[in-house]
């Protein structure tokens, strides 16, 4: 058994076989998913009712199981921000979150690179965003 905060076998085995520049991710319970990701990455589905579980849960987690280079979110256009920004600049307080429009962000999550797709509860709109991995230094 392990005592780590990631435990879920599918997202550690996808975690394992992905590297430096390899992306995830983690959306909205809006998203998607049959066709906006690549088939060949794995598809885990968190979102076992409304709200739950929700996509700062996932975050927090992943954030601590792996090094994170980069982060791209789903942005609505204009001068606001979604109020989960907020959040990730919480989560990820030394991470420039970059902004990407709808069909951009698309765009980006289809990529060949993006090796894990994590489908969360997450009732609020504007809520998906792409890690990118980083490396781990010796």
């Amino acid at each position: 058994m392990l005592r780590y905060k990631l435990l879920h076998p599918h997202i550690l085995n996808a975690l394992g076989t992905a590297g430096h520049g390899s992306q995830i991710l983690i959306a909205d319970s809006n998203y998607p998913f049959s066709t906006g990701a690549p088939l060949q990455a794995e598809h885990v589905y968190l979102n076992l009712a409304p709200g739950i579980v929700s996509l700062p849960d996932v975050l927090r987690v992943l954030t601590d199981a792996i090094p994170v280079e980069a982060a791209h979110a789903i942005h609505p256009g204009g001068e606001d921000d979604p109020e989960i920004f907020g959040e990730y600049h919480q989560i990820m307080p030394e991470i420039e979150i970059q902004k990407l429009e709808r069909f951009p962000f698309y765009d980006a999550a289809r990529s060949q690179n993006t090796a894990l797709v994590i489908a969360t509860g997450e009732r609020r709109t504007w809520a998906c965003i792409i890690l990118t991995i980083g490396v781990v230094e010796a």
